[in-house]
């Protein structure tokens, strides 16, 4: 059994792992970046340069689907943010798991990691340092916040006559139901992203219990989660740019 690395400062339980695995994620997002636009050429561009390229015109389309096209612009580099970070987070746990074992009580920043005090020889405290952010269900709720807040600030900011309005309509007593369905958004964003990550990495810890039998088993899953990871990088991608329409432009409502 893998417990998650976490210290308690007063009454936060401070998840290291996810700390850890969220600040690799945003190196890998901003190295990737740097490099695919550090020597841009028209004549003979990197491989590099035309993978970002051909990200950026797929984002660029994507939104387009869901926002006039004059308004594209305006959102790339937010779309690009959410399916680089969201999809490089997905996948990051596929490759390896960093587990450390502990005998003893475990002091990190001068705070004992809840459960390794009562670490013995005969029984070892296992923590898993190294998974996939989006397998926190934090994760996907700070996330899905973040998306809420720009939304609605850019619907009263945009919008905001007929984006207040849309809240009594068809008629001023819906105003409950239409409350309890925008904050019913967020939740299913955070709630999705963050079942379909956990549950592959759950899947792929029981495989490896197979022994070497599991390996073809391992390989296939493996693969077929990447497809699962820049699938939910999408969706989350795609209703973000919906909301986002839903609330600034008038014809949607």
């Amino acid at each position: 059994m893998h417990d998650a690395p976490i210290i308690e400062i007063g009454s936060l339980d401070i998840n290291l792992s996810t700390i850890l695995m969220l600040l690799i994620t945003s190196v890998i997002v901003f190295v990737l970046c740097m490099l695919a636009t550090r020597n841009l050429s028209v004549e003979n561009p990197s491989k590099l340069q035309n993978f970002m390229e051909w990200v950026v015109d797929f984002v660029h389309n994507l939104i387009g689907s869901a926002l006039p096209l004059h308004k594209v612009k305006n959102y790339l580099g937010l779309g690009m943010t959410l399916i680089l970070f969201i999809f490089i987070a997905n996948i990051l746990g596929l490759p390896l798991a960093i587990i450390s074992g502990h005998t003893g009580p475990v002091e990190i920043f001068g705070y004992v990691l809840k459960g390794s005090e009562l670490a013995t020889v005969d029984n070892q405290a296992h923590f898993l340092w190294f998974k996939s952010p989006t397998a926190d269900i934090n994760v996907t709720i700070g996330l899905a916040l973040v998306v809420f807040l720009i939304i609605h600030f850019l619907g009263l900011k945009e919008n905001r006559k007929h984006y207040l309005q849309h809240y009594l309509q068809p008629y001023w007593f819906f105003l409950p139901l239409n409350i309890i369905e925008n904050l019913a958004k967020p939740i299913a964003l955070a709630i999705r992203l963050f079942a379909n990550i956990f549950a592959g990495e759950v899947l792929i810890s029981t495989i490896l219990k197979i022994s070497w039998f599991g390996i073809p088993v391992l390989a296939a899953w493996q693969g077929f989660s990447i497809f699962i990871g820049a699938l939910q990088a999408f969706i989350f991608t795609i209703l973000t740019m919906v909301y986002i329409g839903q609330a600034t432009i008038h014809e949607e409502h």
